[in-house]
């Protein structure tokens, strides 16, 4: 005789939601009871070693700092002296552009034509 196996997708839609939505919170506490117990396998350092090892990243990122720092300082000062900035000591050079005459001629006939309007209006 040959066993039938049961099928898991036996049932209406309600009832494989209903199963599938149970069996995801199964294994979100199955989740969490692993990393409970990963958690007590961990080697936790004690309050002397957590110190002494903090200060090292402490003083190692202040060192960092400090030589890049130093480096972004002597590199600006190689590119000035070389004139990669296009300027001496640090000057800069301001260009003012200036409205032509033809743009301020047009809004002056303009206006007078405005205000020769406005004065046969008046008559």
């Amino acid at each position: 005789m040959s066993t039938k196996k049961t099928d898991n997708r036996t049932g209406n839609a309600f009832v494989r939601f209903g199963r599938g939505f149970v069996n995801f919170f199964k294994r979100i506490g199955t989740g969490f009871s692993n990393v409970r117990q990963e958690l007590k396998r961990v080697i936790w350092p004690t309050r002397e070693k957590l110190i002494q090892t903090s200060v090292v990243v402490l003083v190692v990122i202040a060192v960092a700092a400090v030589l890049l720092t130093g480096i972004q300082y002597g590199a600006k000062y190689v590119l000035d002296k070389v004139g990669f900035y296009g300027t001496d000591k640090g000057e800069v050079s301001e260009t003012t552009v200036l409205p032509s005459d033809e743009s301020t001629s047009e809004t002056s006939a303009s206006e007078t034509s405005v205000s020769e309007e406005s004065a046969d209006l008046s008559e």
